[in-house]
């Protein structure tokens, strides 16, 4: 049994983490540390290192703060022995990351970064369709509304808060696990509200090393309903991967439809990382989130409001 801390009370720890913990027969939540909120029945902390000095029992954390404090908060936990378990996006930077790998290693604990949309039912199913059926092309609509999804969660436009990217990120993380080449940015355009730093909207042309392209928006001020789907080009059959990995049509025909349970399976992964002194490290998403904002043209676009 692995006792577990959860930093960071938000909406995603309720809905997903909570859950999944509960669910899983590997895992005991002993604690919580958060300046915003707290689950029932559960001790509860204002910060990380009065949580792990109350509970020398908890062997493991999982990170569901923003970003801006994540890789802080990580060393901190591996530098007191315990295995992280990293919300994506995993850090800010890619440097940032690199250098917790590296100390979790130094230290001999588990550091998992989870990219939490692979582990959705249709995202295997598609792999496999599109070794079967080939590619010639993709489409990547991945929009919603910031005000439904992430409601007050301002650090989202500030500086390291990712903008339409922190969703966008999941769309790029099932990418780089299903397309059978490796590709890269070719151009990009972020629209950027007057009253933030970070884009509402992104266009993003990416490039495989086949020469075929991925097309992607990413939108944070779409009316709903919201989409998140990834549509592939074959020799043979469309391919239409939506809800976010949840369900895929062959054609016309249904493949995959579903149940969320992404959460479960990250857990499954993390237990077994922890059992066999592992780390899970894959930063190819984040890769491309850094370059697309090296190379994006930018607009200044009407500011955002609730």
């Amino acid at each position: 049994m692995i006792e577990l801390g959860i930093v960071g009370v938000g909406a995603i720890a309720h809905k997903q983490h909570k859950a999944a913990v509960d669910a899983h027969a590997g895992f005991s939540l002993a604690a919580s540390a958060s300046h915003d909120g707290a689950f029932d029945g559960v001790p509860a902390y204002r910060e990380m290192s009065e949580m792990l000095a109350a509970h020398p029992e908890i062997s493991a954390v999982t990170l569901c703060v923003p970003p801006r404090v994540r890789t802080r908060l990580a060393l901190e936990a591996i530098q007191a022995g315990k295995h992280v378990f990293l919300e994506k996006p995993p850090g800010q930077t890619v440097a940032e990351v690199l250098a917790l790998e590296a100390a979790a290693k130094a230290a001999g604990v588990t550091l998992f970064a989870s990219w939490h949309s692979r582990y959705a039912a249709a995202v295997e199913p598609l792999k496999a369709a599109i070794a079967e059926h080939g590619m010639r092309g993709v489409q990547v609509p991945w929009r919603e509304d910031a005000r439904i999804y992430h409601p007050g969660q301002r650090w989202i436009w500030e500086d390291g808060g990712f903008g339409c990217f922190d969703p966008g990120i999941n769309a790029l993380s099932i990418l780089t696990h299903v397309l059978p080449a490796p590709f890269y940015t070719e151009a990009a355009k972020f629209w950027i509200p007057e009253n933030a730093t970070q884009p509402v909207r992104a266009e993003l042309l990416y490039r495989d090393t086949v020469g075929r392209a991925i097309e992607a928006l990413f939108d944070f001020d779409h009316p709903e309903p919201a989409e998140w789907s990834i549509i592939v080009e074959t020799d043979g059959p469309t391919l239409t991967l939506s809800g976010g990995g949840k369900r895929l049509m062959v054609g016309d025909a249904v493949a995959v439809d579903a149940p969320d349970a992404e959460y479960l399976a990250l857990y499954d992964l993390f237990a077994g990382l922890v059992a066999g002194s592992r780390s899970d490290v894959d930063l190819l998403p984040l890769i491309h989130c850094s370059d697309a904002f090296l190379l994006a043209e930018r607009e200044v676009a009407p500011a955002f409001v609730e």
